[in-house]
C-alpha cells in the first residue's frame, strides 16, 4: 500500500492553458478517495499525471515516500481501470488476467495463483474459460479490475470505470468495489463525474472545478457542509434549492433574511458572521422542506404554487414556485403524504437549522 501526496502540482499543455491549478492533497495510505466534478474540471488529468501518463509541469508528486515526477509509469507500483474495458478479445478471462504477469517473467505456477486468487475475489472463477464477447458489461468490467488484482499493485486508480454500465449494474459494482476495497485494503482513487458514485464510494471526496479544489471532506462533512455555492450544487440529488434574498436583521444566533415577495426567513448564523443588507443566497434541500396544507401560519412558512409533480414510488418530488423567485423549489414528499396537483396551492416550512446561507461570493457562512 502507499500514501499519496502532491504539492502545489501544475499542468499546462501549451504554456498558457492551466488545466490543473495548484493541487495540493495528502491522501493516506489505504484511503479510498473519490475525484468528483464536471466534465473538463481536471479530475481525470490529475490521475493521469499520479499514473505518469501525462507529465506533471510543476510541483511534486510522492508516492509513498518516493519522489514519483520522473518514475516511468511502469515502476511506480500502481494498477489503472479505465473506462474502457480494453480486454484482448482472441484471449479467455483467465488469459487476459494473467497476460502482464506472464510478460514480467512470472512461472506457470504463481501466475495461475495470482489469477485463481484474483477471480475469487470478484467471483468470475466460473467465467476463467470464456471469451470477452462471451460477457455481459458488468462481466467484462470485473475482468479489466481483475488484470489490476493480479498485479499486486500499492495504488488503484479508477478513471470512470462504471460508465459504460447501465443503471442496475453500476450499483452492483459500486457494491463489488466498495467490497474489493474493503478486502485488499489497498489505497484508492476514484475518478467519477456521478455524485452518487461519489458518494457510496468515497471515504473523503475531493470536489474539482476548473482545474482547483472546491472542498475536500467526508461524504457527510460534503452534503450537510458544503463551503460554497458550487458545493452544495453539486452534491444532491435534486440539487439544493437556492433562494436570493438579503440580512434584514441579526439576531444572537440567527438572523432573518427577506426573500422575493417580501418573506422573512430565520436562517440559523454564526454570530459576527453576516451584517444586515448583506446580499445572500439561502440554500435548502429538498428533503428538509416540509409541505403543508396551503394558508398554514407560523415562522418560516412559505406559500407556494405546485408546477410540477413526479412520483417516484417511494416518494414524490414536488416542484413549487416561490412569487419573485427565479427558480423552482424541490421538496420531497413521503408516500403517506396527502397527493398535491400542478396548478393547487401548498405551504413550505424551512427548518432554520437545515437552511444554509451563502454570500455574494458564494461563499458559506458558518453554523452555531
Amino acid at each position: 500500500m502507499a500514501s499519496v501526496t502532491l504539492k502545489n502540482v501544475v499542468k499546462h499543455y501549451d504554456n498558457k492553458t492551466p488545466v490543473i491549478r495548484g493541487i495540493d492533497l495528502a491522501i493516506r495510505d489505504g484511503e479510498f478517495v473519490v475525484f468528483v466534478g464536471p466534465s473538463g474540471c481536471g479530475k481525470s488529468t490529475l490521475l493521469r499525471m499520479i499514473a505518469g501518463l501525462e507529465e506533471i509541469t510543476a510541483g511534486e508528486l510522492h508516492i509513498g515516500e518516493r519522489l514519483a515526477n520522473d518514475v516511468p509509469p511502469a515502476q511506480r507500483e500502481l494498477a489503472m481501470v479505465f473506462q474502457s474495458y480494453a480486454l484482448y478479445p482472441h484471449m479467455t478471462v483467465y488469459e487476459n488476467m494473467a497476460f502482464a504477469l506472464k510478460l514480467a517473467g512470472h512461472k506457470a505456477a504463481a501466475v495461475r495463483e495470482a489469477v485463481e486468487r484474483a477471480a475469487g475475489i470478484l467471483q468470475i472463477t466460473p467465467l476463467l474459460k470464456r471469451k470477452p464477447k462471451e460477457l455481459s458489461g458488468g462481466q467484462r468490467q470485473r475482468v479489466a479490475i481483475g488484470r489490476a488484482i493480479v498485479r499486486k499493485p500499492r495504488l488503484f486508480l479508477f478513471d470512470e470505470p462504471l460508465s459504460n454500465l447501465d443503471a442496475s449494474l453500476r450499483v452492483q459494482m459500486r457494491v463489488e468495489i466498495s467490497r474489493l476495497h474493503q478486502e485488499l485494503k489497498t489505497t484508492m482513487i476514484y475518478v467519477t463525474h456521478d455524485q452518487v458514485e461519489a458518494m457510496t464510494l468515497g471515504e473523503r471526496i475531493v470536489v474539482f472545478n476548473g482545474g482547483h479544489i472546491e472542498q475536500i471532506g467526508t461524504p457527510h462533512e460534503l452534503y450537510n457542509n458544503p463551503a460554497n455555492l458550487f458545493v452544495a450544487g453539486f452534491l444532491g440529488s435534486p440539487k439544493m434549492n437556492f433562494i436570493p434574498g438579503q440580512i434584514a436583521a441579526v439576531g444572537a444566533e440567527h438572523v432573518a433574511v427577506q426573500l422575493p415577495g417580501g418573506a422573512l426567513v430565520e436562517v440559523a448564523v454564526q454570530p459576527g458572521e453576516a451584517q444586515r443588507g448583506d446580499a445572500v443566497s439561502l440554500g435548502v434541500r429538498a428533503e428538509h422542506l416540509a409541505l403543508q396544507a396551503c394558508g398554514t401560519g407560523g415562522a418560516n412558512v412559505l406559500d407556494v404554487g405546485v408546477g410540477h409533480v413526479e412520483y417516484l414510488g417511494d416518494l414524490s418530488i414536488v416542484y413549487t414556485t416561490l412569487d419573485g423567485a427565479p427558480d423552482m423549489l424541490a421538496a420531497k414528499q413521503p408516500p403517506e403524504g396527502a397527493p398535491l396537483q400542478a396548478g393547487s396551492r401548498a405551504a413550505l416550512h424551512l427548518p432554520p437549522e437545515r437552511c444554509l446561507l451563502f454570500n455574494s461570493a458564494g461563499r458559506a457562512y458558518a453554523r452555531p
